[in-house]
């Protein structure tokens, strides 16, 4: 998974030397492959420029310009949100990602996977209830990463030998991973709205 390898821990397997290039090669690994999601986030806001751009002139639009407008934001904050935390775990040195950090990582794809479906299905109003259903995962999934933060916090607040930076540190990331389930929540919620209208 992708957060598993920006957070990679070197193997232990012998001098200082070894460790220490195995290190480089992993840090080299962790650059590279959150430049390459850079890149993608990029590309991602040229894609939702493009939608506002062509939104503001005259053409007709299968749905509401305001809900085109509200799920494109929606979709964008969500990568913006990936790029976020992947960038402050190769920045803030988190060398292994914890279980939580794990489970916020699996529920988020999951998530991902079901939005990215509902979207697909939005093309042609014959899927609704496949749509409705995507969009319910989609709400129980954030619900399940509400609670994972929820345990993430409590278990870092209790630990009192954890150093305070790394503690500010944990916290961010944390908070960061959940909220790309706030925000693929937003966008189900924007999809049940293009429902109840044109479905």
């Amino acid at each position: 998974m992708f957060f598993e390898n920006i957070a990679a821990k070197p193997q232990r397997d012998g001098g200082y030397s070894k460790k220490k290039q195995s290190m480089k090669l992993i840090n080299e690994k962790r650059i590279s492959m959150l430049k390459t999601l850079e890149n993608g986030e990029h590309k991602n806001d040229e894609y939702t420029h493009q939608i506002f751009v062509e939104l503001s002139k005259n053409f007709i639009t299968p749905f509401d310009r305001e809900d085109v407008h509200s799920l494109a934001t929606s979709l964008d904050d969500i990568a913006d949100y990936i790029y976020n935390s992947s960038r402050k775990i190769l920045h803030y040195n988190i060398v292994e990602m914890d279980d939580y950090m794990k489970d916020m990582a699996e529920t988020n794809h999951k998530a991902i996977k079901a939005l990215a479906n509902a979207v697909t299905k939005l093309r042609n109003m014959k899927n609704v209830s496949l749509i409705k259903q995507e969009c319910v995962a989609i709400n129980s999934l954030e619900n399940a990463a509400d609670e994972t933060l929820d345990n993430a916090i409590i278990h870092l607040f209790s630990d009192m030998s954890q150093n305070p930076i790394q503690v500010i540190k944990l916290k961010d990331i944390y908070e960061d991973l959940e909220v790309i389930s706030d925000k693929c929540e937003d966008a189900a919620d924007i999809i049940e709205t293009i429902l109840i209208k044109y479905a």
